[in-house]
């Protein structure tokens, strides 16, 4: 790999918005046929720099080089037109067209005055669409598709043209364990191609399964790379953010006050049966299982998002009838949902407007919302989740995924819960983040909220919860205790492999 030219250099990249400098000097080169991760808190300037490089921003500073030779790069057409291909973390589909037309959009065959070729069109696409091996054809309409698969139409796009370099933004936010596995095969047939690979991830054990270096940006600046079979994550997270982090097993001894929810064979048709379980105030109860297991259909269904088919709902004691989000908040339920930016945001309000919208019917002056009000609530909690950002005005799409988060928590929290629910509380976050909003929620717990959180990673449940209920295909199979659960078990148990059942 030494001897060998790059196929991506950027020399200096310097990068400047209103008040925020996000790119300071930025050096970064990728090899052919290599897999190189990208890594740095939300707000490190990593996006950035890969949209200099796909075309999207035009630095104020600094080179480009494409295999050595500079180039100016004015725009996304250009960027690809020079083998340069980026699949977005966001989702940029048609949603009204197939996918075929959504890969090939902007270059579709044609044949004689201009009509388009569809037989080739669509060969071509189910010719991508089986290297992907998804359950889906080129006529499919993309608004039919999952999130997931929508995702993997993204990165067919990459498939369709003779790449130098392909960027990967986030690419398995929203796929299943076996779509990643269909990913990462195509990365490493890019690799073997001699593609390179530019790989963005919070996610620590996808960095060290298939990269082969890592580098690492903060505050803007580049901080240097390393080898990935020559580093570790604490050696990762250090160069990310100035400091180690403690994300080891929750070894607290928490003694729960009373019972604040408890469900009893509470079912939802074929989402979920018989789920039977109690939160307490003062502790964290964690939902573990695999995609499709039915931990957020029992939190969407606790919010009033959806209407159970038996069961009871209790909070403290009394039986209580939950058909609505109103329902719901009125109880002291409240839910920050699974994808903040689709369900638990409007990305073009600024950081008070979203904060409030729950109570602004409550915060009226006349025909008017209080502003003084609204501004006394974001100022409280800002305060409090330690909130970073320039001012109330700021638009929440402008602040990094961690801020978000804290956005969504604050606002609920501002609704005086007994019962707080957090579905993925640090999807999409970086470590630094992650540790923040973790620590968070055992502060919450501490100050006497039921805090229950849901959650993909495992490393994530057994280091906040004091409890784990795990799910196997809609039911209930087990609960630990944080003294009891081990690793092992927790996966027979969301496997299905294991006659216990809670």
């Amino acid at each position: 790999m030494t001897n060998q030219v790059p196929a991506l250099r950027l020399d200096g990249i310097v990068k400047t918005f209103p008040g925020v400098r996000a790119l300071d000097g930025v050096s970064f080169a990728v090899m052919p046929g290599e897999v190189h991760a990208l890594m740095g808190e939300n707000g490190a300037g990593k996006s950035t720099l890969m949209k200099v490089l796909g075309g999207i921003h035009q630095p104020d500073a600094g080179r480009i080089f494409i295999a050595e030779r500079e180039t100016v790069l004015k725009g996304p057409l250009e960027a690809k037109a020079q083998g340069v291909m980026f699949i977005h973390q966001e989702l940029s589909l048609a949603e009204e067209l197939s996918v075929a037309e959504n890969i090939y959009l902007g270059e579709l065959p044609a044949r004689s005055f201009g009509r388009v070729d569809w037989a080739t069109l669509y060969a071509r696409t189910n010719e991508i669409l089986g290297k992907l091996k998804v359950g889906f054809n080129a006529r499919t309409l993309v608004g039919e598709l999952s999130i997931a698969n929508q995702q993997m139409v993204e990165i067919a796009r990459a498939l369709t043209v003779d790449a130098k370099a392909v960027i990967f933004d986030e690419p398995t936010a929203s796929l299943t364990d076996s779509e990643k596995v269909v990913l990462f095969d195509v990365i490493a047939d890019l690799k073997a191609q001699g593609v390179a690979i530019i790989y963005i991830s919070h996610r620590m054990e996808e960095i060290f399964k298939i990269t082969d270096r890592i580098s690492v940006l903060r505050d803007g600046s580049y901080r240097g790379t390393l080898d990935t079979a020559a580093t570790n994550e604490d050696e990762i997270t250090q160069m990310m953010i100035g400091r180690s982090l403690d994300l080891t097993r929750n070894h607290e001894h928490v003694v729960p006050g009373e019972v604040a929810l408890r469900v009893e064979g509470l079912s939802c048709g074929a989402l979920f049966q018989d789920a039977t379980f109690e939160v307490c105030q003062g502790e964290v109860l964690g939902f573990y299982g695999l995609v499709g297991a039915g931990r957020t259909e029992i939190a969407e269904t606790l919010f009033g998002l959806r209407k159970p088919t038996a069961g009871r709902i209790y909070l403290k004691g009394k039986e209580v009838s939950i058909t609505s989000p109103i329902d719901a908040i009125a109880h002291g339920i409240s839910l920050v949902p699974e994808s903040r930016k689709e369900q638990g945001l409007i990305l073009g309000m600024n950081c008070r407007d979203n904060m409030t919208l729950p109570q602004v019917g409550v915060l009226g002056a006349g025909p008017f919302v209080a502003e003084g009000a609204e501004v006394a609530i974001y100022d409280q909690y800002r305060d409090r989740l330690q909130i970073k950002a320039p001012s109330w005005r700021t638009i929440v799409g402008n602040l990094s995924g961690g801020n978000q988060q804290k956005i969504v928590i604050g606002k609920w929290l501002s609704m005086r819960p007994e019962v707080l629910i957090v579905d993925e509380p640090t999807r999409g976050i970086d470590v630094g983040s992650k540790a923040e909003i973790h620590n968070l929620l055992r502060d919450l717990a501490k100050q006497g909220y039921a805090v229950i959180v849901i959650s993909s990673e495992m490393p994530e449940v057994l280091h906040v919860s004091d409890r784990i209920v795990a799910m196997h295909h809609g039911r209930i199979t087990r609960e630990f205790t944080a003294e009891e659960v081990t690793e092992d078990s927790l996966i027979q148990a969301i496997s299905g492999m294991t006659a216990d059942v809670a």
